[in-house]
Formats: structure tokens, C-alpha cells, sequence
């Protein structure tokens, strides 16, 4: 009844206006020209009152036309942009007035554009997220990159970009958590070998990254490729240092440990170590003690084995001037000439300078004292001999100093012990020759058999027992003359007491006959003295040694020993001249003790 009604109360006041108009005019007696003019005028005006309204409602119809397609336009946009097709249906206009489309359309767009703001601020936190991690991943990026990379693309807010920036943003929040995973796991193991090492952990890190020491609010932990690959090659020096030093350790503590056995160490000096050797004994991954492989601890342990090893050297030393003794104590009593490679001198500097190795050393002092040993028992039997010879020239040299005693026969208390002495002396030194040529022919066997000369302190047997004979068979000789000589003598004074009718006396005659043949000056006559260290302390001199020109430089040091040989020990003297005609029985013999 709204728009019916309403032109047909418009129709009706019209018809009553113009009923009244008419009334008036017919009253008026206006003409019917001027009635239809009047007419025709409200006719337009009322058309054009129409037009103005129908116009009015056009652009109305139009406005709603361009809003609504406006809003559906944005609409489809927005639509579009989200990927949200199911949010708006389009309807069929032909039923729906435009103003229904309107208010429609409108609470639609409002929706759309709320949730593209929040779409907006969905792909601006991811990528903010995104730019963030993959910065961590590479490095630090500049400012201006970082701000251009953040604008969003507004044209596709589809939920399909976002489930793609969601699934690359948890790609990068896993790779991000692996990273972060492996780089606390690299800073844990560079902490420990540190600790091990005894190294500066936060200088060793800080090398590599801050962030990796400093953990602060401000700053989060770098896990770039750059810190990961500094981390590894830090723990791959650090693991070398580690087996450099494990090496190194356990070599020291090898020679610890041979010396603690060599110099019986005590417990006490060994507890403060117990700690790095249980630990070496450990496999590498098994060593997590601080400090067991630290710089302070090598140079604790090398200073340990210094000190030992110059103990050891005092005492090695010590050992070996024993075992020196006990070689030149051997040599001594053989009469063999002690090598000289292992004499003090050289074996001391050698120690002293690491040049040999001291056990190899001490072999080699074993076997010279092995060798020693040997060689003294196959010359036994002829030392045991040389020892015979020398006690037969003693006793012959006893001999003649017994002879020369003018008091010898008096019975004075031991006089029959002295006389039983001279009997057996005088046996004995008969079998000199004998004893001197057997001993010559089994030097030479021994020679022949080892094929190298027989030396006695120095210098060869064979020269002094031969020089020795020819000087007692120049005595035998000198012996023969001198018994001529006395013969001649005798019957000299035989006829002289005939002339003269007066006898003289027998000793003044030899003394005055030894004058005037000068024995005493021309000391060409040799006697039998031996190697006696009473007669030489008494004489107070060193006879000058008389040797084979190629061995004179060896022999000089034989009169250091009283048991030493030399052939001018064993000469002839004018002092024992007179003793020869007892010894060769010229003059009486002594009383028999029988």
C-alpha cells in the first residue's frame, strides 16, 4: 500500500486542487486560452518535477550499481589475494535489489580486509623469522639488505604461500636447532680438551666467535657455517695437541718409570705421579681429568726425569768406577793392560754428554771384566809359573845378600833356619834355566794358540825371559873367567911364595887382583839381581830398563809394582861378585845342618 496508496493520495489532491482552481476561474470568468495556458504550465512544471526525481533515482541506481560493483570488485580481489573462494557467494541480481547486494557485499569486504591485515601480519612474522634464522645460518647481514628482503608481497596472501613460508620457516627452526645443537656440542668438547690441556678456554673461543663465550641477552650464539668450521678445526688441534702430548707423556713416564725401577725410587716420590699414569694408561676419550695433560704437568715430570737422570749419572758413575776396579784389580793380577775406551775419564764425559747409552756402556764393561776373567785363567798357568821364576830369583838374590854376611856362620839365634834357607836356595836356583826355558817354550804355545804375543804389564814375555837368558849366560861365562882367573891367580901365588919363602894373605891378593883388573870400575861383569822391593827400598834406585827398541816405550812403568819383570833387574852386579864361587861351590860350603 506504500507506493499505490501514495499516488493515489496524490491523484486525489490533485483532482480536488484542480476542482478549486477551476471554481476559481469560473468565478473569475477567466478564459478558456487563458485556462489552458494555465493548464500546460502545471502540466510541465509537474513533468519537470518528475524528471528532476526520475533523474535523482537514475544516478542513485547508478551509484548503487558502481558501489556494489566497487565492493565486489575488491571483494574479488581480496578473495583472490587470500585464496578464499569459499568466503563469497555470488548471488543472481536479476531477483536482489541493488541496496540488498550492497549491505551484502559490505560486511564481506570488511571480513576480507580484517583477515588480510592478519594474513599481512602472518607472512610479515615468518619472514621476519626467516630473514632472522637464515641470517644466524650465514652471517650477519646488512641492514639495508635485511629491511628490502622483509616486504611482503601483497598480491599473494594465499594460505598455500603460507603453509610454504610455515614449512621453509620450520626447516630453518630444525636446521637452526641442529646447528645450535652441534655448536654447544663443539663448545662442550673444546671446554673439556681445554680443561684437559689446561689451555684458556675463553680465549681459544673468542677467537673463533664472542658469542661463543659470551652468552649474553644481547647477543645470541653464532652458528654460522664459519663458527661451526672454526669449532672443528679447533677441536681437530686441539685433539693432535692432545695425542702430541699423550705421546709425549707416556714416553716420559716410560723413562720414569725405568729409572724409578734403576734407582728404586721410593713410593713417596712416585705417589705425586700416580694420577697421569693412571691416566695414560686410559684410551684418549676415557682422559676427561683438568689439567692431567696441562703444559705445567709435562715440564713437572720432565723436570722429574732430569733429575733422575743426573742421579743416575752420579750413581751409573759410581758403578761403573766399582766395575772399573774389579777389570783393573783382574788386569793387575794377570798383568794385563786394562782397556782404555772404558777408562773413568772417557766413560764419565760420555755419560756426562748422552753420547752412549749408559747400559750399553756397562755391557760393554762386563765383558772387558768377562774377557778379563778369561784371559787370566789361560795365562794361569804361566803367570803361576812367572811367579815361580820371580820367588826363585828372590830367593837367589837372598842368596847373595846372605853369602855376602860375614856372620852367617855364627849361632846366633835363627842362624840354623838362615843355613837351611841358603841349602834350599841354592837347589833352587840351579832349576832358574830349566824353569826359564819352559817357560819360553809354553809363551810361545800360548801365542801360537791365540795368535797374538803374550804381554806382561805392557810388554812381551818372550823379549824379557830372552833377555834375561842371554844375561845369565853372559854371567855363566863371566863366572868361567872369573874362575880361571882365580886359578891363575893361585898358582900365581904358589910360585911367589916359592921365590920368596913368605906367604901373603889369599884375601888381601884377590882384593888387590880385583883392583888391578878393575872389576869394580869397568861394570862390565853382570850379576843375578831380582825384582826384590826390599833391596830396592834400600838402594834407593831404579835401574834403568833395558827392552827391545820397539817395546821401550811400553816398559817404563813396570818398577810402579814391586812384582814387576825387566831384564836389567836381573843382571849382573860388582856387588855380587864374590858371591859366585859359593854359589858355583868354589868357596867352602856352610856346615851341613843334617
Amino acid at each position: 500500500m506504500g507506493v499505490g496508496g501514495g499516488l493515489g493520495m496524490e491523484a486525489t489532491n490533485c483532482g480536488a486542487l484542480l476542482r478549486e482552481l477551476q471554481q476559481i476561474w469560473a468565478e473569475v470568468g477567466e478564459s478558456e486560452g487563458e485556462k489552458n495556458k494555465v493548464l500546460s504550465e502545471i502540466e510541465r512544471e509537474c513533468l519537470e518535477v518528475y524528471r528532476r526525481k526520475v533523474d535523482d533515482a537514475n544516478r542513485t541506481r547508478v551509484q548503487l550499481h558502481q558501489s556494489v560493483a566497487t565492493k565486489e570488485a575488491e571483494v574479488a580481489s581480496l578473495v583472490a589475494t587470500l585464496g578464499e573462494h569459499k568466503l563469497y557467494l555470488k548471488k543472481d541480481k536479476s531477483v536482489v535489489p541493488l541496496k540488498e547486494q550492497l549491505a551484502a557485499v559490505v560486511p564481506v569486504l570488511e571480513n576480507l580486509k580484517g583477515k588480510k591485515e592478519e594474513r599481512l601480519k602472518q607472512f610479515s612474522d615468518i619472514q621476519s623469522q626467516i630473514e632472522k634464522i637464515r641470517s644466524e645460518l650465514s652471517e650477519y647481514s646488512d641492514g639495508d639488505d635485511k629491511e628490502n628482503s622483509l616486504i611482503v608481497d601483497e598480491n599473494d596472501l594465499s594460505t598455500r604461500k603460507l603453509n610454504n613460508y610455515q614449512a621453509q620457516l620450520h626447516a630453518l627452526q630444525k636446521e637452526k636447532s641442529d646447528r645450535l645443537h652441534k655448536v654447544l656440542e663443539y663448545v662442550n668438547e673444546v671446554h673439556c680438551l681445554c680443561g684437559v690441556l689446561g689451555i684458556d678456554f675463553g680465549k681459544t673461543v673468542n677467537g673463533i666467535h664472542p658469542s661463543l663465550h659470551q652468552n649474553g641477552l644481547e647477543q645470541s650464539t653464532n652458528i654460522s657455517n664459519s663458527t661451526l668450521e672454526g669449532l672443528a678445526n679447533t677441536i681437530s688441534n686441539l685433539k693432535a695437541e692432545q695425542r702430541s702430548r699423550i705421546d709425549k707423556m707416556r714416553e716420559t713416564m716410560e723413562s720414569l718409570c725405568k729409572l724409578w725401577k734403576l734407582m728404586d725410587s721410593p713410593q713417596e716420590e712416585r705417589r705425586q705421579f700416580n694420577r697421569v699414569l693412571s691416566v695414560l694408561i686410559s684410551s684418549e676419550e676415557e682422559i676427561l681429568s683438568p689439567g692431567v695433560l696441562s703444559q705445567e704437568t709435562i715440564e713437572k715430570m720432565g723436570a722429574e726425569v732430569e733429575r733422575l737422570t743426573k742421579l743416575k749419572a752420579r750413581r751409573l758413575k759410581e758403578i761403573f768406577m766399582k766395575k772399573r776396579s774389579e777389570l783393573e784389580e783382574i788386569c793387575r793380577s794377570a798383568h794385563i793392560e786394562p782397556d782404555a775406551s772404558t777408562a773413568p775419564e772417557q766413560t764419565n764425559e760420555m755419560i756426562d754428554s748422552g753420547m752412549i747409552d749408559p747400559s750399553e756402556l756397562l755391557a760393554k764393561l762386563e765383558s772387558q771384566i768377562l774377557k778379563a776373567k778369561e784371559e787370566s785363567l789361560s795365562r794361569k798357568d804361566i803367570m803361576d809359573r812367572i811367579n815361580k821364576w820371580i820367588s826363585a830369583c828372590d830367593e837367589e838374590a837372598w842368596l847373595e845378600e846372605y853369602n855376602q854376611d860375614s856372620k852367617r856362620y855364627s849361632a846366633g839365634r835363627g842362624a840354623h833356619i838362615n843355613l837351611r834357607r841358603a841349602e834350599k836356595a841354592r837347589i833352587l836356583v840351579t832349576k832358574i834355566p830349566a824353569m826359564v826355558d819352559n817357560l819360553i817354550n809354553r809363551t810361545f804355545a800360548w801365542e801360537n794358540a791365540r795368535n797374538k804375543p803374550f804381554l806382561y804389564d805392557g810388554g812381551r814375555l818372550i823379549s824379557v825371559l830372552e833377555e834375561y837368558r842371554l844375561n845369565r849366560e853372559q854371567k855363566e861365562e863371566e863366572k868361567r873367567r872369573y874362575r880361571d882367573q882365580k886359578k891363575l891367580e893361585s898358582i900365581l901365588l904358589k910360585e911367589k911364595e916359592a921365590i920368596f919363602g913368605s906367604k901373603g894373605s889369599p884375601k888381601r891378593a884377590v882384593s888387590l887382583n880385583r883392583r888391578t883388573n878393575g872389576y869394580r870400575s869397568s861394570g862390565t861383569t853382570s850379576g843375578l839381581m831380582t825384582p826384590n822391593p826390599r833391596r830396592s827400598s834400600l838402594d834407593g834406585a831404579t835401574p834403568e830398563l833395558l827392552t827391545p827398541r820397539s817395546c821401550s816405550g811400553h816398559y817404563n812403568r813396570y818398577f810402579s809394582d814391586s812384582r814387576r819383570l825387566s831384564a836389567t833387574q836381573l843382571n849382573f852386579g860388582d856387588d855380587s861378585l864374590s858371591t859366585f864361587t859359593s854359589i858355583s861351590g868354589s868357596e867352602p860350603e856352610s856346615p851341613s845342618l843334617g
